[in-house]
């Protein structure tokens, strides 16, 4: 019987050297007892048998049985691989016993033999074991370069778009980002490729020059994100400080995106830094403007985003071609008859090409293409030649000269609409009256009011932010804020609101101009306006117009209010966003600020004329009124609520008290119509001027709309309305510099 028990014994070995000698098998440690054990190392050991080299792993979990590693017939072999995996394997049955089964055994043994040169960290991430991370031996090679592709651990979890390994290697073994392979390609580059912005998330917690890295193909990861068109990481990577003015092998990332047809890495780009629109190409002279007009590229909404953020459509690249002379030779499309139509409407003239007999202006030519009159219309042959005029929209206004803040006459008031994120016509508007000033928004009012969105704005303004840095935080902070369903949460608005006004900043910390922000205090009823100020409120000039029937708690005085504080409980728009604290949305009582504003200065001055500081005392000399947009007016269907006597009228009923509350909420925060009328009348019984710009809408936009499409045709809307009162804008300019 010991025989033939021998003999199976011998067949099974011979049977297993045939098939897989490095097959993992669970076996017990009985088997071994007799046999000649070689060499041990930990809990790993080599024995020889009659007919082979088997290395063992004793099972920290059961250490009856063992982990036949190999089966080997050579001793040279089974020498050097005992020596691999008595050195490599070691980690990770110390750190993680219970874990090791026979599948993950077998996984590990392939690895190691497969990838000979890797350090244990490359092994932990290939195997996805993260728990190992922490042992002393994988953590003193955490930041190696395997010699085939030069990938560090780092870089090798990215490409298996490991999120767990990866978090832990960020945040629990301080890896460094700024390592590039064989292909000079940092971890961002390849985050990018595979479209992770989470993995960009957790690398942005971590300052690294690796994110600007020019790749030996000259790229960087912003340059990958632009020509594949991923959007998201784009964004995802300038919120990691990545760099927009580093020249690749394709220019800078605006020119890739405009190079590959990649509208909305253009769009970011932009969004956060207006100054691209600009940016001239390396090799040709070219601005972004230049490649939105090639063949390829016939997108209206980029075009329209480009100039809206402000590209000059008069300059000339290298060749002295202007974008209009490309889109003259080559542009083709079904938005040729809606260009013409837009540019018709604000007053385009047509633009010749050169002709074939003009001299070919040099690289260094900067002579622009002369506007010609002719009685033909416009034809797109010509298009965007005649794009000058499209430069007008914001460059074509003459500044107009001013005394310098602080010695003024009379006071210039300033009063801010409220509308959610149409914030930006607002923006848009005082970009248009500063690029005619020559100064900024601060500098040419005395007093600044707002409303909600315009609240923010108003305080922005008063702090110092510029327009153009506004323009882009606004289409940062939709992302950002209008996240999931109404009501929105208010966390991420808030940490927005802190991070942009300090969180400890005070209303009087900054004094001029003054600024008073609408608010609603809705723990009474009636509610009651208020208005946050950075300066010390008048005294009441009469005794309060309701009799209470409980005492109400007082409000705190300006130099108490945060500013944050005071932007958000202007901002707090019912259903849009919960009350902060006591307080709503001032557009519930004022969403137009104007009178209250007026009141507000004429209250003010009264108070100084009771103290004896007449002297003090400033009259208006100007008021100027924004507001966010005129939606189109539609046709209402009905309004009528009455009581349902069939299923027929239960569905009119319901879908007149829809109608009718949406027109009761409308009519409430209205801005316009007769809010204005007597905000106007007003005025001019006192010989004031009084400016009120809006533009007009072709469509209704959201307060909380994210679409960046919807959002450039307002900022178009507005673009052209700027053009068409351009001769009104140098009005108003000429005054509020000469009160």
């Amino acid at each position: 019987m010991q025989f033939f028990g021998r003999l199976v014994e011998s067949l099974n070995t011979v049977t297993n050297l045939f098939a897989n000698p490095y097959r993992v098998r669970e076996v017990p440690l009985s088997e071994y007892v007799s046999r000649s054990r070689v060499v041990e190392d930990g809990r790993i050991m080599l024995y020889r048998t009659a007919q082979s080299w088997d290395c063992l792993l004793i099972n920290p979990k059961t250490p009856q049985n063992a982990f036949r590693l190999f089966q080997v017939s050579s001793e040279v072999e089974a020498k050097t691989m005992f020596v691999q995996f008595a050195t490599k394997i070691r980690p990770f049955y110390e750190i993680s016993p219970d874990s090791l089964k026979v599948d993950t055994v077998q996984q590990l043994t392939d690895c190691l033999r497969s990838h000979p040169n890797w350090s244990l960290a490359h092994v932990a991430v290939e195997m996805s074991m993260k728990e190992s991370f922490r042992h002393n031996h994988i953590m003193c090679c955490i930041n190696d370069t395997e010699s085939e592709e030069g990938m560090t651990p780092l870089h090798l979890a990215c490409k298996k778009d490991d999120i767990d390994c990866i978090r832990e290697l960020v945040d629990g073994c301080g890896v460094r980002l700024d390592i590039a392979d064989k292909n000079g390609e940092t971890v961002f580059h390849y985050a990018a490729r595979q479209s992770n912005c989470q993995m960009i998330e957790l690398f942005s917690k971590h300052c690294s020059v690796g994110v600007n890295h020019l790749s030996n193909s000259g790229e960087t990861a912003l340059h990958i994100a632009c020509r594949l068109g991923k959007t998201d990481v784009a964004k995802s990577l300038l919120h990691c400080q990545a760099s927009c003015n580093i020249v690749g092998s394709n220019g800078y990332p605006i020119h890739t995106a405009m190079k590959f047809v990649q509208a909305g890495c253009a769009e970011a780009i932009l969004e956060a830094d207006p100054s691209q629109i600009s940016t001239e190409d390396a090799h040709y002279g070219g601005t972004p403007l230049h490649w939105a007009k090639k063949p390829d590229l016939d997108n209206l909404d980029l075009i329209k985003a480009l100039i809206v953020f402000g590209s000059d459509v008069k300059l000339p690249n290298d060749f002295g071609e202007t974008p209009g002379l490309i889109a003259a030779r080559h542009s083709k499309g079904n938005n040729r008859k809606v260009m013409l139509s837009l540019l018709y409407s604000i007053g385009a003239e047509r633009c010749y090409p050169p002709s074939p007999d003009s001299p070919t202006p040099s690289p260094s030519h900067t002579t622009r293409p002369v506007p010609v009159k002719t009685n033909h219309g416009l034809g797109f042959e010509d298009i965007l030649g005649i794009a000058t005029v499209i430069g007008s929209l914001s460059k074509g206004l003459d500044a107009a000269d001013g005394d310098g803040y602080g010695h003024r006459r009379f006071d210039r008031l300033l009063c801010l609409d409220g509308g959610g994120i149409r914030g930006l016509v607002l923006i848009q508007l005082l970009i248009a009256i500063e690029q005619v000033a020559g100064q900024p928004v601060r500098e040419l009012f005395d007093w600044i009011s707002g409303t909600s969105t315009g609240g923010i704005l108003a305080l922005a303004i008063v702090h110092g932010k510029s327009m153009q840095y506004l323009r882009c935080l606004y289409f940062q902070m939709k992302d950002e804020v209008f996240k999931g369903s109404r009501p929105f949460s208010s966390v991420p608005l808030e940490e927005f609101l802190k991070k942009e006004f300090g969180e400890n900043t005070k209303m009087t910390d900054v004094t001029k101009p003054k600024v008073m922000v609408t608010g609603t205090l809705a723990d009474r009823h009636p509610g009651e306006l208020h208005l946050f100020r950075n300066y010390n409120p008048p005294e009441p000039l009469h005794d309060p117009p309701y009799m209470r029937t409980a005492e109400f708690q007082a409000v705190t005085q300006p130099k108490d209010q945060l500013v944050w504080r005071a932007a958000r409980c202007s901002g707090a728009a019912p259903t849009y966003f919960r009350p902060m604290g006591r307080f709503l949305d001032g557009g519930l009582l004022a969403n137009n600020p104007t009178l209250d504003a007026l009141t507000e200065i004429h209250e003010y001055n009264q108070n100084l004329r009771r103290k004896g500081r007449e002297n003090q005392v400033k009259k208006l000399g100007i008021v100027v009124s924004l507001g966010t947009g005129k939606p189109p007016q539609v046709p209402v269907t009905s309004v009528d609520v009455f009581r349902p006597s069939n299923p027929w009228e239960l569905a009119k009923t319901v879908f007149g008290a829809r109608e009718l509350g949406k027109m009761v909420v409308d009519c409430c925060t209205d801005a316009d119509g007769r809010a204005v009328d007597r905000a106007r009348a007003w005025c001019e019984m006192v010989d004031i001027p009084y400016f009120r710009l809006n533009s007009q809408l072709k469509m209704d936009v959201m307060l909380d709309e994210i679409d960046d499409a919807i959002l450039i045709n307002m900022l178009w809307d507005t673009q052209i309305y700027i053009h068409q009162e351009r001769e009104r804008i140098q009005q108003l300019v000429q005054l509020l510099l000469s009160a």
